[in-house]
């Protein structure tokens, strides 16, 4: 049975400057993110493109997305296989490429670092991450390839 799931998000753009988008540099890319129940975020667009670095831009969103679903999906993973995982930290990386007034990822590379107990089997918890991608909601919706490049640590006892 299909399930629908749906998220409501409103952006409001707050960067007019009070003239509007007269002209290329004469408004702000500052935008705020809002869902219901939850705080609220500034966004911009990428410095490149002349937004604001202090805020968090489309970009930077996308590829957490993807490092946050397929952590989510992991934990769950290694938890169904046994692996008992004590800490995570991903470094993930994504490349956009533009040409004139258009643009796309091209990949995302998530490489994390995976720490298990000792009694739990590193086989176990790197076959997790396999599944894990499988299992991740936004990695299936997007249309350029996510790379999982992780590592397992091992705990000492």
């Amino acid at each position: 049975m299909i399930r629908q799931h749906h998220y409501r998000v409103d952006v409001e753009w707050i960067g007019n400057r009070g003239v509007g988008t007269r002209g290329y540099r004469d408004y702000e890319r500052s935008h705020r993110i809002s869902i219901a129940g939850k705080p609220e975020l500034e966004g911009s667009s990428d410095p490149t493109f002349r937004g604001d670095a202090g805020k968090h831009n489309p970009e930077d969103m996308l590829v957490s997305a993807l490092s946050a679903c397929h952590m989510l999906s992991y934990l769950h993973m290694a938890t169904v296989a046994g692996v008992v995982v004590t800490a995570y930290h991903d470094a993930a990386e994504g490349v956009m490429e533009t040409e004139g007034d258009g643009g796309h990822f091209v990949e995302v590379v998530l490489r994390p670092v995976v720490t298990i107990t000792a009694d739990s089997d590193p086989a176990r918890a790197e076959a997790a991450h396999a599944a894990a991608h499988h299992a991740c909601f936004i990695a299936n919706s997007v249309n350029f390839p996510v790379r999982c490049e992780p590592r397992i640590v091992v705990e000492f006892v």
